[in-house]
Protein backbone atom coordinates (compact mmCIF):
# COMPACT_ATOMS: atom_id res chain seq x y z
CA UNK A 1 0.00 0.00 0.00
CA UNK A 2 1.28 3.26 -0.70
CA UNK A 3 -0.10 5.44 2.38
CA UNK A 4 1.55 3.01 4.49
CA UNK A 5 3.90 4.89 6.48
CA UNK A 6 7.57 3.14 7.91
CA UNK A 7 7.31 4.85 11.11
CA UNK A 8 4.54 6.00 13.29
CA UNK A 9 5.30 7.65 16.73
CA UNK A 10 3.00 9.05 19.60
CA UNK A 11 4.00 10.69 22.81
CA UNK A 12 1.44 10.58 25.61
CA UNK A 13 1.24 11.57 29.44
CA UNK A 14 -0.73 10.16 31.96
CA UNK A 15 -1.79 10.53 36.00
CA UNK A 16 -2.04 9.31 39.19
CA UNK A 17 -5.06 8.20 40.84
CA UNK A 18 -5.45 7.89 44.64
CA UNK A 19 -8.33 5.95 45.47
CA UNK A 20 -10.78 7.69 48.11
CA UNK A 21 -12.70 4.30 48.15
CA UNK A 22 -10.05 1.53 47.65
CA UNK A 23 -10.22 -1.47 45.74
CA UNK A 24 -8.54 -4.20 47.46
CA UNK A 25 -9.22 -8.38 45.95
CA UNK A 26 -9.94 -9.70 42.33
CA UNK A 27 -12.71 -11.63 41.20
CA UNK A 28 -10.61 -12.78 38.43
CA UNK A 29 -6.52 -12.48 38.19
CA UNK A 30 -6.36 -12.49 34.82
CA UNK A 31 -8.68 -10.58 33.61
CA UNK A 32 -8.07 -8.07 36.64
CA UNK A 33 -11.86 -7.82 37.49
CA UNK A 34 -11.72 -6.74 41.15
CA UNK A 35 -14.37 -7.52 44.30
CA UNK A 36 -15.82 -4.33 45.12
CA UNK A 37 -15.88 -0.92 42.92
CA UNK A 38 -13.92 2.21 43.37
CA UNK A 39 -13.56 5.51 43.39
CA UNK A 40 -10.75 8.19 42.78
CA UNK A 41 -9.06 11.42 42.08
CA UNK A 42 -7.28 12.23 39.48
CA UNK A 43 -3.86 14.17 40.61
CA UNK A 44 -2.40 16.84 38.43
CA UNK A 45 0.77 15.77 35.84
CA UNK A 46 2.53 18.72 36.78
CA UNK A 47 3.94 17.41 39.51
CA UNK A 48 3.44 13.41 39.12
CA UNK A 49 2.99 11.94 35.67
CA UNK A 50 3.92 8.84 33.42
CA UNK A 51 5.20 10.14 29.86
CA UNK A 52 5.25 7.13 27.10
CA UNK A 53 6.38 7.08 24.00
CA UNK A 54 5.42 4.49 21.38
CA UNK A 55 6.72 3.91 18.14
CA UNK A 56 5.73 1.19 15.59
CA UNK A 57 7.89 0.62 12.19
CA UNK A 58 8.19 -2.04 9.49
CA UNK A 59 11.99 -2.00 10.60
CA UNK A 60 11.16 -2.97 14.18
CA UNK A 61 12.36 -7.15 14.36
CA UNK A 62 11.02 -7.43 17.79
CA UNK A 63 8.36 -5.57 20.77
CA UNK A 64 10.89 -4.22 23.04
CA UNK A 65 10.38 -1.85 26.43
CA UNK A 66 12.21 0.76 28.16
CA UNK A 67 11.30 2.31 31.72
CA UNK A 68 13.00 5.07 33.28
CA UNK A 69 15.84 4.28 30.84
CA UNK A 70 16.10 0.17 31.65
CA UNK A 71 15.11 -2.29 28.80
CA UNK A 72 12.62 -4.44 30.90
CA UNK A 73 11.51 -7.59 29.78
CA UNK A 74 8.89 -7.62 27.29
CA UNK A 75 7.38 -10.90 27.73
CA UNK A 76 5.84 -9.60 31.07
CA UNK A 77 2.27 -11.66 31.18
CA UNK A 78 0.10 -7.99 31.89
CA UNK A 79 1.74 -6.09 29.19
CA UNK A 80 1.48 -8.62 26.64
CA UNK A 81 -2.05 -8.75 28.03
CA UNK A 82 -2.30 -4.77 27.24
CA UNK A 83 -0.44 -5.44 23.83
CA UNK A 84 -2.90 -8.30 22.58
CA UNK A 85 -6.11 -6.09 23.34
CA UNK A 86 -4.98 -3.65 21.62
CA UNK A 87 -4.08 -5.35 18.45
CA UNK A 88 -7.31 -6.88 18.66
CA UNK A 89 -9.15 -3.93 19.26
CA UNK A 90 -7.41 -2.46 16.07
CA UNK A 91 -7.76 -5.75 13.81
CA UNK A 92 -11.16 -5.26 14.89
CA UNK A 93 -11.59 -1.56 13.39
CA UNK A 94 -10.07 -3.08 10.35
CA UNK A 95 -12.62 -5.69 9.80
CA UNK A 96 -15.56 -3.20 10.26
CA UNK A 97 -14.21 -1.53 7.34
CA UNK A 98 -14.04 1.64 8.81
CA UNK A 99 -11.45 4.15 7.22
CA UNK A 100 -8.73 4.33 9.21
CA UNK A 101 -6.43 7.37 9.01
CA UNK A 102 -3.06 5.28 9.57
CA UNK A 103 -3.86 2.08 8.01
CA UNK A 104 -0.42 0.77 9.14
CA UNK A 105 0.46 -3.13 9.04
CA UNK A 106 -0.84 -4.90 12.35
CA UNK A 107 2.27 -6.88 12.16
CA UNK A 108 4.49 -4.04 12.84
CA UNK A 109 6.48 -5.16 16.11
CA UNK A 110 6.60 -1.72 18.62
CA UNK A 111 8.89 -0.14 20.78
CA UNK A 112 8.09 1.29 23.97
CA UNK A 113 9.98 3.81 26.59
CA UNK A 114 8.22 5.34 29.46
CA UNK A 115 9.22 7.24 32.50
CA UNK A 116 8.16 8.60 35.66
CA UNK A 117 8.95 12.04 37.21
CA UNK A 118 8.36 10.13 40.75
CA UNK A 119 9.67 7.41 42.39
CA UNK A 120 8.27 3.37 40.18
CA UNK A 121 6.72 1.26 43.47
CA UNK A 122 7.12 3.20 46.46
CA UNK A 123 3.22 3.26 46.90
CA UNK A 124 2.82 6.29 44.91
CA UNK A 125 0.39 4.67 42.00
CA UNK A 126 2.74 4.53 39.62
CA UNK A 127 1.57 1.09 37.84
CA UNK A 128 -1.76 2.90 37.50
CA UNK A 129 -0.20 6.06 35.71
CA UNK A 130 2.20 3.29 33.80
CA UNK A 131 -0.08 1.20 32.57
CA UNK A 132 -3.02 4.29 31.56
CA UNK A 133 -0.36 5.58 29.37
CA UNK A 134 0.76 2.65 27.64
CA UNK A 135 -2.76 1.96 26.19
CA UNK A 136 -3.03 5.36 25.41
CA UNK A 137 -0.38 5.42 23.67
CA UNK A 138 -0.41 2.26 21.80
CA UNK A 139 -4.30 3.20 20.82
CA UNK A 140 -3.05 6.18 19.44
CA UNK A 141 -0.47 4.40 17.81
CA UNK A 142 -2.40 1.46 15.81
CA UNK A 143 -5.57 3.69 15.16
CA UNK A 144 -7.76 2.77 18.06
CA UNK A 145 -10.73 4.88 19.90
CA UNK A 146 -12.42 2.06 21.73
CA UNK A 147 -12.84 2.54 25.82
CA UNK A 148 -9.49 1.70 27.00
CA UNK A 149 -10.59 0.76 30.53
CA UNK A 150 -10.29 -2.81 29.48
CA UNK A 151 -6.86 -2.36 27.97
CA UNK A 152 -5.54 -0.33 30.87
CA UNK A 153 -7.23 -2.62 33.59
CA UNK A 154 -4.83 -5.59 32.34
CA UNK A 155 -2.19 -4.44 33.10
CA UNK A 156 -3.11 -2.79 36.37
CA UNK A 157 -6.42 -2.74 38.04
CA UNK A 158 -6.32 0.45 39.18
CA UNK A 159 -5.16 1.97 35.43
CA UNK A 160 -8.51 2.35 34.02
CA UNK A 161 -9.22 5.46 36.61
CA UNK A 162 -6.30 7.30 35.37
CA UNK A 163 -7.48 7.11 31.68
CA UNK A 164 -10.29 9.95 33.03
CA UNK A 165 -8.94 13.37 34.95
CA UNK A 166 -11.22 15.13 37.80
CA UNK A 167 -13.18 12.01 39.94
CA UNK A 168 -13.63 8.39 38.54
CA UNK A 169 -15.47 5.60 39.68
CA UNK A 170 -14.55 2.53 38.19
CA UNK A 171 -17.55 -0.32 38.20
CA UNK A 172 -16.51 -3.40 39.50
CA UNK A 173 -19.21 -4.87 37.04
CA UNK A 174 -20.92 -8.25 37.21
CA UNK A 175 -19.89 -9.86 34.10
CA UNK A 176 -17.55 -12.89 34.22
CA UNK A 177 -16.06 -11.45 30.53
CA UNK A 178 -15.33 -8.25 32.50
CA UNK A 179 -16.60 -6.07 29.50
CA UNK A 180 -19.00 -3.96 32.31
CA UNK A 181 -16.14 -3.40 33.95
CA UNK A 182 -14.60 -0.06 33.47
CA UNK A 183 -13.67 3.67 34.80
CA UNK A 184 -16.03 6.46 34.10
CA UNK A 185 -16.02 9.89 34.94
CA UNK A 186 -17.87 11.26 38.31
CA UNK A 187 -17.02 14.93 38.09
CA UNK A 188 -14.24 16.73 35.79
CA UNK A 189 -11.02 18.37 37.31
CA UNK A 190 -12.49 21.78 37.21
CA UNK A 191 -15.62 20.57 39.47
CA UNK A 192 -13.85 21.11 42.60
CA UNK A 193 -11.24 24.13 42.27
CA UNK A 194 -10.30 24.13 46.16
CA UNK A 195 -9.26 20.96 46.67
CA UNK A 196 -5.68 20.41 47.19
CA UNK A 197 -3.63 17.52 47.59
CA UNK A 198 -0.62 17.04 49.65
CA UNK A 199 2.01 13.98 49.30
CA UNK A 200 3.78 12.83 51.71
CA UNK A 201 7.06 11.11 50.91
CA UNK A 202 7.91 8.80 54.05
CA UNK A 203 10.17 6.12 52.40
CA UNK A 204 10.96 5.83 48.25
CA UNK A 205 12.05 2.40 48.33
CA UNK A 206 9.84 -0.37 46.87
CA UNK A 207 7.42 -1.76 49.30
CA UNK A 208 8.22 -5.04 50.98
CA UNK A 209 5.01 -7.05 50.02
CA UNK A 210 3.74 -5.83 45.84
CA UNK A 211 0.12 -5.17 45.39
CA UNK A 212 -0.75 -7.91 43.78
CA UNK A 213 0.62 -10.74 45.97
CA UNK A 214 -0.98 -8.85 48.89
CA UNK A 215 -4.28 -8.53 47.41
CA UNK A 216 -4.42 -12.25 46.40
CA UNK A 217 -3.77 -13.51 50.14
CA UNK A 218 -6.52 -10.84 51.60
CA UNK A 219 -9.03 -12.34 49.04
CA UNK A 220 -8.25 -15.48 49.94
CA UNK A 221 -7.81 -15.17 54.15
CA UNK A 222 -9.85 -12.29 55.39
CA UNK A 223 -13.05 -12.41 56.64
CA UNK A 224 -13.53 -8.60 56.43
CA UNK A 225 -12.26 -7.82 53.41
CA UNK A 226 -15.16 -10.23 51.78
CA UNK A 227 -17.52 -8.53 54.01
CA UNK A 228 -16.74 -4.86 53.33
CA UNK A 229 -16.83 -5.96 49.79
CA UNK A 230 -20.15 -7.10 49.93
CA UNK A 231 -21.71 -4.62 52.44
CA UNK A 232 -19.89 -1.63 52.87
CA UNK A 233 -18.50 -0.55 49.78
CA UNK A 234 -21.89 -0.13 47.99
CA UNK A 235 -23.06 2.63 49.97
CA UNK A 236 -19.74 3.97 50.35
CA UNK A 237 -19.70 4.49 46.57
CA UNK A 238 -22.65 6.21 46.74
CA UNK A 239 -21.47 8.32 49.80
CA UNK A 240 -18.52 9.42 48.08
CA UNK A 241 -20.08 10.31 44.69
CA UNK A 242 -22.88 12.76 46.95
CA UNK A 243 -19.68 14.59 49.07
CA UNK A 244 -17.78 14.89 45.49
CA UNK A 245 -20.93 16.44 44.02
CA UNK A 246 -22.12 18.56 46.59
CA UNK A 247 -18.15 19.05 46.77
CA UNK A 248 -19.02 18.40 50.96
CA UNK A 249 -14.99 18.54 52.34
CA UNK A 250 -16.50 17.58 55.95
CA UNK A 251 -17.91 14.23 54.72
CA UNK A 252 -15.55 13.56 52.43
CA UNK A 253 -12.35 13.72 54.58
CA UNK A 254 -14.37 11.37 56.90
CA UNK A 255 -15.12 8.81 54.77
CA UNK A 256 -11.68 9.24 53.27
CA UNK A 257 -10.05 8.89 56.20
CA UNK A 258 -12.30 5.76 57.45
CA UNK A 259 -12.15 3.65 53.88
CA UNK A 260 -7.92 3.95 54.09
CA UNK A 261 -8.63 2.56 57.99
CA UNK A 262 -10.64 0.07 56.72
CA UNK A 263 -8.46 -1.00 53.71
CA UNK A 264 -5.33 -1.52 56.42
CA UNK A 265 -7.59 -3.35 58.64
CA UNK A 266 -8.39 -5.88 56.14
CA UNK A 267 -4.65 -5.91 55.21
CA UNK A 268 -3.90 -6.72 58.97
CA UNK A 269 -6.40 -9.18 59.07
CA UNK A 270 -4.93 -11.05 55.74
CA UNK A 271 -3.02 -13.67 57.43
CA UNK A 272 -0.08 -13.92 57.76
CA UNK A 273 -1.01 -9.98 58.40
CA UNK A 274 0.58 -7.25 55.93
CA UNK A 275 1.16 -3.69 57.43
CA UNK A 276 1.92 -1.22 54.54
CA UNK A 277 1.76 1.80 57.48
CA UNK A 278 5.20 2.50 59.15
CA UNK A 279 5.56 4.04 62.34
CA UNK A 280 5.89 7.44 60.28
CA UNK A 281 2.54 6.34 59.04
CA UNK A 282 0.87 6.37 62.10
CA UNK A 283 1.91 9.50 63.67
CA UNK A 284 1.08 11.42 60.30
CA UNK A 285 -2.53 9.96 61.28
CA UNK A 286 -2.12 11.25 64.80
CA UNK A 287 -1.46 14.41 63.29
CA UNK A 288 -4.29 15.13 61.49
CA UNK A 289 -7.04 13.99 63.82
CA UNK A 290 -5.12 16.48 66.37
CA UNK A 291 -5.22 19.20 63.45
CA UNK A 292 -8.59 18.29 62.91
CA UNK A 293 -9.51 18.32 67.20
CA UNK A 294 -7.92 21.12 67.14
CA UNK A 295 -9.64 23.57 64.58
CA UNK A 296 -13.14 21.52 65.47
CA UNK A 297 -13.89 20.18 62.44
CA UNK A 298 -12.24 17.83 59.41
CA UNK A 299 -9.97 20.28 57.68
CA UNK A 300 -7.21 17.29 56.53
CA UNK A 301 -7.63 13.93 55.40
CA UNK A 302 -5.32 11.60 55.18
CA UNK A 303 -5.32 7.83 52.51
CA UNK A 304 -3.08 5.54 52.68
CA UNK A 305 -2.46 3.17 49.52
CA UNK A 306 -0.15 0.07 49.49
CA UNK A 307 2.39 1.92 51.35
CA UNK A 308 3.21 3.97 53.67
CA UNK A 309 3.70 7.39 51.96
CA UNK A 310 0.25 9.61 53.49
CA UNK A 311 -1.62 11.29 50.79
CA UNK A 312 -3.74 14.17 52.41
CA UNK A 313 -6.81 16.16 50.92
CA UNK A 314 -7.73 19.52 52.00
CA UNK A 315 -9.11 22.68 51.17
CA UNK A 316 -6.54 25.68 49.68
CA UNK A 317 -7.01 27.69 52.86
CA UNK A 318 -5.63 25.06 54.91
CA UNK A 319 -2.83 24.26 53.23
CA UNK A 320 -0.15 26.45 54.65
CA UNK A 321 -1.02 25.89 58.14
CA UNK A 322 -0.86 22.37 57.89
CA UNK A 323 2.32 22.09 55.95
CA UNK A 324 3.48 23.93 59.01
CA UNK A 325 2.46 21.75 60.97
CA UNK A 326 4.17 18.76 59.14
CA UNK A 327 7.32 20.80 59.50
CA UNK A 328 7.17 20.96 63.34
CA UNK A 329 6.45 17.45 63.41
CA UNK A 330 8.63 16.32 61.16
CA UNK A 331 11.47 18.82 60.75
CA UNK A 332 13.56 18.45 57.46
CA UNK A 333 17.44 16.91 58.25
CA UNK A 334 19.23 18.71 55.74
CA UNK A 335 16.99 19.10 52.48
CA UNK A 336 15.12 22.44 54.06
CA UNK A 337 15.00 24.24 50.44
CA UNK A 338 13.62 21.28 49.10
CA UNK A 339 11.61 19.80 51.55
CA UNK A 340 8.34 20.88 49.33
CA UNK A 341 7.99 20.32 45.67
CA UNK A 342 5.25 21.31 43.23
CA UNK A 343 2.73 24.01 43.86
CA UNK A 344 4.53 26.68 46.02
CA UNK A 345 2.85 26.95 49.82
CA UNK A 346 3.44 30.83 51.57
CA UNK A 347 5.45 29.94 54.84
CA UNK A 348 2.91 30.45 57.78
CA UNK A 349 3.58 30.28 61.80
CA UNK A 350 2.14 28.11 63.71
CA UNK A 351 0.36 29.06 67.22
CA UNK A 352 1.00 27.66 70.72
CA UNK A 353 -2.47 26.52 71.06
CA UNK A 354 -1.92 24.37 67.69
CA UNK A 355 1.37 23.31 68.93
CA UNK A 356 0.11 22.51 71.82
CA UNK A 357 -2.75 20.54 70.85
CA UNK A 358 0.00 18.48 68.40
CA UNK A 359 2.21 17.53 71.12
CA UNK A 360 4.58 15.22 69.48
CA UNK A 361 8.24 14.90 70.11
CA UNK A 362 9.55 16.22 66.84
CA UNK A 363 10.99 13.21 64.06
CA UNK A 364 13.32 14.92 62.10
CA UNK A 365 13.63 13.43 58.92
CA UNK A 366 10.64 11.25 59.06
CA UNK A 367 9.14 12.86 56.13
CA UNK A 368 11.73 12.83 52.95
CA UNK A 369 9.74 15.83 51.36
CA UNK A 370 5.86 16.81 50.27
CA UNK A 371 4.46 17.13 47.00
CA UNK A 372 1.66 19.71 46.83
CA UNK A 373 -0.58 19.16 43.96
CA UNK A 374 -4.03 19.53 42.96
CA UNK A 375 -6.85 17.86 40.56
CA UNK A 376 -6.05 17.13 37.24
CA UNK A 377 -6.80 15.78 33.72
CA UNK A 378 -6.55 12.40 31.87
CA UNK A 379 -3.98 11.42 29.57
CA UNK A 380 -2.79 14.26 27.09
CA UNK A 381 -0.72 13.42 23.69
CA UNK A 382 2.25 15.63 23.47
CA UNK A 383 2.17 16.75 19.89
CA UNK A 384 5.64 18.13 20.07
CA UNK A 385 8.08 15.61 18.35
CA UNK A 386 11.15 16.79 20.82
CA UNK A 387 9.65 15.28 23.31
CA UNK A 388 9.50 11.57 22.27
CA UNK A 389 11.86 9.23 24.18
CA UNK A 390 12.50 7.34 21.02
CA UNK A 391 14.72 8.65 18.53
CA UNK A 392 14.65 8.06 14.92
CA UNK A 393 16.29 4.77 15.57
CA UNK A 394 13.20 3.74 17.81
CA UNK A 395 15.83 3.45 20.66
CA UNK A 396 15.60 5.81 23.64
CA UNK A 397 17.09 9.13 23.31
CA UNK A 398 20.29 9.17 25.52
CA UNK A 399 20.10 11.16 28.80
CA UNK A 400 20.07 15.22 28.49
Amino acid sequence: MASEKPTVVVTCTAPVNIAVVKYWGKRDEELILPINSSLSVTLHQDQLKTTTTAAISRDFTEDRIWLNGREEDVGQPRLQACLREIRRLARKRRSNGLEDPLPLSLSYKVHVASENNFPTAAGLASSAAGYACLAYALARVYGVDSDLSEVARRGSGSACRSLYGGFVEWQMGERPDGKDSVARQVAPESHWPELRVLILVVSAEKKPMGSTAGMQTSVETSALLKFRAEALVPARMAEMTRCIRERDFQAFGQLTMKDSNQFHATCLDTFPPISYLSDTSRRIIQLAHRFNAHHGRTKVAYTFDAGPNAVIFTLDDTVAEFVAAVRHSFPPESNGDKFLKGLPVEPVLLSDELKATLGMDPIPGGIRYIIATQVGPGPQVLDDPGAHLLGPDGLPKPAA
